[in-house]
């Protein structure tokens, strides 16, 4: 197989027709050995028949629908090891990443990219609160990993075989495809486009939550500054303890008037405790990775597959 698109989905019967009719004469065009996975937590509504029915008239269209709702990140990791093109393209089915880009990714895979990463120049339909998120999240992110992950860069993006075979090596549990790729390396380039909105319906991506939640992912998951930081910030108060007793005890020996009341006691202890509570829900951030791992549990469980061979 040369080409696999795999596309996550979930609540998107309204979607699938039109994506299916936008990219099959691309795909045609490039070659006519492609599939298009189907990676299906199952849904509420007719997503599911919708898919089976496109199938019914090509056999290149392929359903992997999992045993209940394992996520985005997780339906992708599954459509990623179902995949058996030379090349994988991860892409949205609202038509939010263009089937029109499909033909520039393929170009420079054959040029000898192995990753290629299709970055927005525009976000429309995106409030200001994301846009903040997701600009201050890559920032930080970037600052502090142990990786770069270029900005504006979701999840769709060419990968080489060679990198699905590294990201399926990876034993993360969380799922942050932009990570994993970025701790695979090889070649990458960006390709620079104009994000549109979605053709139909609603996201079922909570646009704050999930932010936060792929950011905690990308701090927690790729560095551990948090655990240094938080070091450093116990040193620093520390210090400034110190240096205050210091200044208090100065201050008594040449009989100056030392400020005594509630509200000083009352600042230190809730800037304490404060300090104390970040830095036990830093910890706790890691030590709940570290069960995620340790408990190894599947990433996926598979409940139906069509067109593909049962792993």
């Amino acid at each position: 197989m040369l080409l696999s698109i795999v596309v996550p989905v979930y609540r998107e019967e309204k979607n699938v027709p039109e994506f299916i009719a936008r990219i099959k004469p691309i795909l045609g065009s490039i070659t006519e050995d492609y599939e298009i996975i189907f990676a299906l937590d199952p849904s509420p509504d007719r997503t599911e028949d919708v898919i089976i029915d496109e199938r019914s008239r090509d056999q290149r269209i392929k359903l992997l629908k999992f045993s209940r709702r394992f996520g985005q990140p997780m339906a992708t990791i599954g459509g990623l090891t179902y995949a058996t093109g030379e090349a994988i393209i991860v892409m949205d089915v609202d038509m939010q990443d263009p089937p029109e880009l499909i033909p520039q990714l393929v170009t420079k895979w054959r040029e000898g990219y192995d990753v290629v990463l299709p970055q927005r120049k525009d976000r429309r339909g995106e409030t200001w609160i994301k846009l903040l998120v997701a600009g201050v999240g890559y920032k930080v992110i970037n600052k502090i990993s142990d990786v770069y992950i270029p900005p504006n860069t979701g999840d769709f993006r060419l990968l080489s075989r060679r990198v699905v075979n590294q990201v399926l090596s990876l034993k993360e549990s969380h799922g942050f495809l932009r990570g994993m790729v970025a701790v695979a390396g090889f070649k990458q380039c960006l390709i620079q486009f104009d994000r549109p909105e979605r053709f139909a319906g609603q996201t079922n991506y909570n646009r704050f939550v999930g932010s936060l939640r792929i950011g905690f992912n990308g701090v927690f998951g790729f560095s551990t500054y948090a655990l240094t930081l938080s070091t450093q910030l116990g040193f620093l108060i520390a210090g400034g303890s110190f240096i205050l007793a210091f200044a208090y005890f100065i201050a008594k020996l040449r009989g100056a008037p030392l400020p005594i009341g509630n509200p000083t006691i009352v600042i230190l202890l809730l800037f304490l405790g404060g300090v104390q509570l970040i830095s036990v829900g830093i910890l706790g951030e890691y030590i709940g990775r570290i069960y995620e791992e340790v408990r190894q549990r599947p990433k996926f469980i598979v409940d139906r597959v069509e067109g593909l061979e049962f792993k």
